[in-house]
């Protein structure tokens, strides 16, 4: 049961979101506030898994998941309402069951924080991880779910932990800092997309590979991972980041090994895993150096 859990929340996914809030934290560091980074912590996890699990339960109300049965851990959904383990109800309960942990821990932020604004910036954050995949605006489906996915796990998090330690929103600093998070979880949702382009295109769930093809979207992957790097060294060229970051541009390799994948195995969904995998690892060890980058 807990492996089925963990595979429902698609747990492996999580740290797109809490290493770019832990960044964005640390970028001012005195003072800190601890109830408020914890606070945000939750409030940014929960929104997470409640986007992961109202994804699959539209995914599977739209037939985008039931074009492959298969489970293959990265792309395709969970898998778990077409196997019968779970129902469509019980993630949407689960959805909105983490979407209300969100609001609470938001809400008792604000009290901390003396803020009403954070209501706010949560309260869009909230509704655009659900458009994302629900009506009226699904925007997964008419190629706009890359652009929210490079708002929710950019910008959102990391100017949204900065604004939590210093109360000042928006922030041009934290922006730009925000840039590499955001270009490699859309990177992430981009080589996951390829396998599913096919499945996707039968239900019209548009995203930007059915604009280049599978046969074509490594192009498309290397140029939103050459923006990250590119955002990485404007951060250490503005004096943002500690010359240590420069140790990042070493993982350019597991990209281009990434989108090597992408070009020969297009169409092979086994393959695509690898990808997919190695641009996980790319965000999360590029995020660790990030956050190392801060203090020296």
């Amino acid at each position: 049961m807990l492996k089925n859990i963990i595979r429902a929340l698609r747990l492996p996914f999580i740290t797109a979101s809490i290493l770019p809030f832990i960044f964005g934290s640390l970028i001012e560091r005195a003072n800190f506030n601890y109830p408020g980074f914890f606070l945000g912590l939750l409030a940014a996890i929960s929104v997470h898994l409640s986007a992961n699990l109202i994804n699959d339960y539209v995914d599977s109300q739209s037939g985008a998941d039931a074009q492959d049965k298969r489970f293959f851990g990265f792309f395709g959904g969970s898998k778990l309402i077409q196997e019968n383990v779970f129902s469509a109800r019980a993630y949407l309960s689960a959805s909105i069951f983490f979407a209300l942990l969100a609001v609470v821990s938001v809400a008792v932020l604000a009290v901390v924080l003396k803020s009403i604004l954070v209501i706010g910036y949560f309260a869009l954050i909230v509704i655009l991880s659900w458009q994302y995949s629900a009506k009226p605006f699904r925007f997964s489906y008419r190629r706009m779910g890359e652009l929210i996915i490079f708002l929710l796990f950019g910008p959102a998090p990391v100017m949204g932990g900065y604004f939590i330690q210093t109360g000042i929103f928006p922030d041009w600093k934290s922006f730009i800092l925000s840039l590499p998070s955001g270009f490699f979880t859309t990177a992430i949702l981009f080589a996951n997309e390829v396998p599913d382009c096919p499945g996707d295109c039968k239900v019209k769930k548009m995203t930007w590979v059915s604009i280049t093809g599978p046969d074509k979207a490594y192009i498309f992957y290397f140029l939103i991972v050459i923006s990250a790097f590119a955002a990485i060294a404007l951060g250490l060229w503005l004096g943002y980041l500690g010359k240590i970051t420069l140790v990042s541009f070493i993982f350019v390799l597991m990209a281009i090994k990434a989108a090597g994948i992408l070009k020969k195995y297009y169409n092979d969904k086994m393959f695509l895993m690898r990808s997919s995998a190695a641009t996980i690892n790319l965000q999360a060890l590029v995020g660790i150096i990030l956050i190392i980058g801060l203090f020296i």
